[in-house]
């Protein structure tokens, strides 16, 4: 986990949950009413969120003459889900999944059960898919998640236990083979070949489009379609997309956390920061940086940057995030299953 801001450094989540605690007990609110917000995000956001809130922080100082400070916090989305209810104080939640957003309300008692109904498009303002990037000229001749499975081809893909973006991966090759009409044992065996080919398994999407771009470890790095132009333009290239015949849609879920907000007294201010990502404003900025805005008029300007692709959600061939959890992603459930299968000899 990092927390990024104009003035706070790189820090450890117990050090960050105490300057936080402390900046909360300081007189954060000065003569000129000026305010904090943390939003708590998942790890490959951190770019979008950092000009969003220049945006935002322009916006509200017109808007109001006050002054706000935007601090961001980014790693693997599980963890940073699990670092709010354990302390961490985060004004808003801004995650690829509605699950790590549940967990706010099941573990922690932070916000109401029904929290993706105070927002349009069940509070995702934003979403992406998942998609191949694989070395120039494509060596692999990668064109779909059956190619992933194999034999001699290296995928790196995030820990599903830690990353959304991992979850994302898994279910998205499992619903393909399911969307093309194999049964769920086959379904299921292509996921074990994808993860047997799967070297290392990094906590978040950073660490895994590393080890890929810089580290040159594996052939493939399943990522959101959002992560591409970033990768090309910090590693200079030398990578193709793929995406696949049928892939999952990545809905990114925002929420206020209300015990948060209430006990700091930044309800106005959190409610506001999440609601104009629906501007005109905010999706252009979410398009800027590939995320599929919402705003039928913003993605039609930016029609070519978003090919038309063939996505399900997991809602439709899971059951939605809660029966996902409990089934695949669970202590003893099916990914674990997975794993142990992949790792035999």
């Amino acid at each position: 986990m990092s927390i990024d801001g104009p003035t706070m450094p790189l820090v450890n989540r117990r050090a960050a949950t105490l300057a936080l605690a402390l900046a909360v007990a300081a007189p954060w609110a000065s003569a000129q009413g000026a305010k904090t917000l943390l939003n708590v995000s998942y790890d490959v956001s951190r770019e979008f969120y950092k000009d969003y809130n220049a945006a935002f922080a322009a916006h509200w100082k017109k808007s109001t003459g006050a002054t706000l400070t935007l601090n961001q916090s980014h790693g693997g989305s599980s963890r940073q889900a699990r670092s709010v209810v354990e302390g961490l104080e985060a004004d808003v939640i801004t995650m690829n999944q509605a699950n790590d957003i549940d967990l706010l309300a099941e573990r922690g008692q932070l916000i109401p059960a029904d929290w993706a109904r105070r927002l349009p498009d069940n509070a995702s303002p934003t979403t992406s898919v998942s998609v191949i990037l694989v070395r120039q000229g494509n060596p692999k001749q990668i064109r779909d998640w059956s190619d992933l499975g194999r034999p001699g081809v290296s995928v790196i893909i995030p820990n599903p236990k830690t990353s959304g973006n991992g979850r994302y991966t898994y279910l998205a090759a499992w619903g393909a083979a399911l969307k093309s009409g194999v049964a769920p044992a086959a379904a299921q065996a292509l996921v074990e070949r994808i993860f047997a080919n799967v070297p290392v398994l990094d906590g978040g999407g950073r660490g895994a489009t590393t080890t890929f771009a810089q580290r040159r470890l594996g052939d493939a790095l399943v990522t959101f379609e959002s992560e591409v132009p970033l990768i090309e333009r910090e590693f200079g290239g030398g990578f193709e997309v793929v995406y696949p015949a049928r892939t999952v849609l990545a809905e990114n879920p925002v929420s206020v956390v209300d015990k948060v907000v209430d006990r700091r007294g930044t309800r106005a201010e959190a409610e506001a920061y999440l609601k104009h990502l629906w501007s005109d404003e905010g999706q252009e900025i979410a398009a800027k940086h590939h995320l599929r805005p919402r705003s039928a008029k913003v993605l039609a300007k930016h029609a070519k940057a978003f090919p038309k692709v063939d996505a399900f959600t997991v809602d439709e061939v899971f059951g939605g995030w809660k029966k996902a959890q409990k089934e695949h992603f669970d202590d003893g459930g099916l990914y674990d299953q997975v794993i142990a299968r992949a790792k035999r000899p």
